[in-house]
């Protein structure tokens, strides 16, 4: 096992900068991934610290050891690539012995040495009967196993992994996540990985790096990206669907709150009357949310006048029937429905923001028909339009 650490590490290819002052601690026998989409610098970043790439500026450190010049091979690192690159010319057998081979009298290692690893990981991984076979002559679940167990004959203290599963199909996909989780555990390896699938990432890791630009923006457990994104870009990359943004303005209400219904909407907003606050957040003249007093304090002091309103799709409450519960309910109409089966995610229009909302699969709407859809106050987020930063 081994501690990873990044400290402001910049990457720039001409006046591409693909890493933008990235600092990262990575614990002994944790499950890290680098998670963002194509072009975010997560391969980048990866390559990094296997030393196929030199940073501009910033260190490296394994185990607390500076090891950003040293090769890839003084590193004790191991690396699993997106094409797996196997040797077409090679036998499965000779694939995995040929990180132990090219640093055989290093290692003072025998081929009886060599070939009881092999077969040791073989057995491991499941590949045993595979081993006289050729890459042409596996399926691509089968030659991702060779990659991993050539990346792990020789033990290294650092496993990365550079979207491995992303040549696989659906069910082999799904079927290989809890594989390689399992496999991670039981060798209690520190392992850096990466993707652009959030599913991979919200399910393997043990925290997770999400990037963008070359930045990172937030690194959490899952369980926070999910329910406290500190960013807008978190929010609405991770979930699927994705957080809805509504667009709403703090406003002012000197007289204590009360409701004036825009003509165009008249009768969308059930129940009128008054509540003990002075600011409302208006969504797109729609929909009309009280705020309590101490975040309109907080958002005032932000200079957050324009906001984004930030609430996941599980959250909205979708009726035919008329939900009893002023300043939080609207009567809307289905824009789109789609059928999952198990569920339904029924796209909403308010103002000019798309909002998804999950629904029973057993729910019948369709297209064009009118329901009422309820915001939960208490399951919202509120972000700065401006800085796309969580503020609440």
């Amino acid at each position: 096992m081994a501690r990873v650490e990044l400290r402001d590490i910049v990457k720039r290819f001409g006046r591409v900068i693909a890493v933008d002052h990235v600092s990262l601690e990575i614990g002994d026998g944790e499950f890290f991934t680098l998670l963002g989409p194509s072009g975010c610098g997560k391969t980048t970043t990866l390559r990094i610290i296997a030393g196929l790439e030199f940073p501009d500026e910033g260190d490296v450190l394994i185990d607390g050891r500076v090891v950003t010049n040293l090769h890839p091979r003084d590193r004790d690192v191991a690396m699993v690539f997106q094409n797996y690159a196997l040797y077409p010319h090679m036998t499965v057998f000779e694939n995995i012995a040929f990180p132990l081979e090219a640093r055989r009298r290093e290692l003072g290692l025998t081929k009886e040495g060599i070939r009881k690893q092999v077969v040791e990981v073989a057995k491991f991984l499941g590949i045993e009967e595979l081993l006289d076979r050729y890459p042409s002559q596996l399926s691509g679940g089968q030659q991702q196993r060779v990659a991993l167990a050539r990346a792990l004959v020789r033990k290294p203290k650092v496993w990365l992994l550079d979207e491995p599963l992303s040549n696989l199909d659906a069910k082999l996909r799904v079927l290989m996540r809890g594989e390689l989780k399992k496999l991670q555990r039981a060798l209690n390896i520190t392992t850096i990985y990466v993707t652009h699938d959030q599913v991979e990432a919200m399910s393997m890791s043990d925290r997770v790096a999400v990037m963008n630009r070359g930045r990172v923006l937030q690194v959490d457990n899952p369980d926070n990206l999910y329910s406290r994104p500190q960013d807008v870009f978190v929010a609405t990359f991770i979930g699927s669907p994705p957080m809805n943004m509504i667009t709403c303005e703090l406003v002012e209400e000197p007289s204590g709150l009360e409701y004036v219904v825009p003509p165009e909407y008249a009768g969308s907003i059930l129940g009128e009357g008054r509540v003990k606050t002075s600011h409302v957040l208006d969504c797109q003249g729609v929909l009309r949310l009280p705020i309590a007093p101490l975040y309109a304090k907080q958002l005032i002091s932000q200079g957050a006048k324009s906001i984004y309103l930030g609430i996941r799709p599980e959250h909205v409450e979708i009726s035919k029937s008329i939900i009893l519960e002023p300043f939080t309910t609207i009567k809307v109409k289905v824009d789109v429905v789609e059928a999952l089966g198990s569920e339904n995610i029924v796209n909403i229009l308010i103002g000019g923001d798309l909002v998804k909302a999950r629904t029973p699969g057993t729910v019948k709407l369709e297209p064009g028909e009118e329901v009422y859809l309820k915001i939960n106050p208490k399951k919202t987020l509120i972000f700065n339009k401006q800085t796309g930063k969580l503020i609440i």
